[in-house]
């Protein structure tokens, strides 16, 4: 029964904060996320964009210029440029976001890193909230 109730805790969360914000039209802290995802050059970048948006996943999505980038890979200390997408979506999708650009990203282990809101411009985050379909 516990496994059970841990197991239900996302999905009961989930109603309740969806049902709490339609009853008191407020916003509901980390309903909505950015995801930043790091892409090696623009045309990737804006494949990836289109395909996120073709499949619905996010309201928006930036694609910020080149930046410089150090890293570790495989042992070895490593420097590229990349572009680096900015997704707003609704935190119920960044599973499937993931899942999905994961899928036809060319990296081995692309960036994929999500914060969730706390706050911001209601009607914005209404904004997304029509853009984004529920799950």
């Amino acid at each position: 029964v516990v496994t059970l109730s841990l197991l239900m805790y996302p999905v009961l969360r989930s109603l309740a904060l969806q049902l709490h914000s339609a009853i008191t039209g407020s916003y509901v802290s980390g309903t909505h996320s950015i995801a930043f995802i790091n892409c090696l050059n623009e045309q990737i970048a804006k494949d990836i964009a289109r395909a996120i948006m073709d499949k619905k996943l996010a309201a928006y999505v930036n694609i910020l210029p080149k930046s410089s980038a150090l890293y570790f890979w495989k042992g070895e200390l490593e420097e590229s440029t990349e572009i680096l997408l900015i997704v707003k979506t609704r935190t119920s999708k960044i599973g499937e976001l993931s899942n999905y650009v994961r899928s036809i990203h060319p990296f081995e282990i692309p960036e994929i890193i999500s914060l969730p809101i706390d706050q911001g411009n209601p009607l914005y985050l209404k904004w997304i909230e029509e853009n984004v379909p529920r799950d």
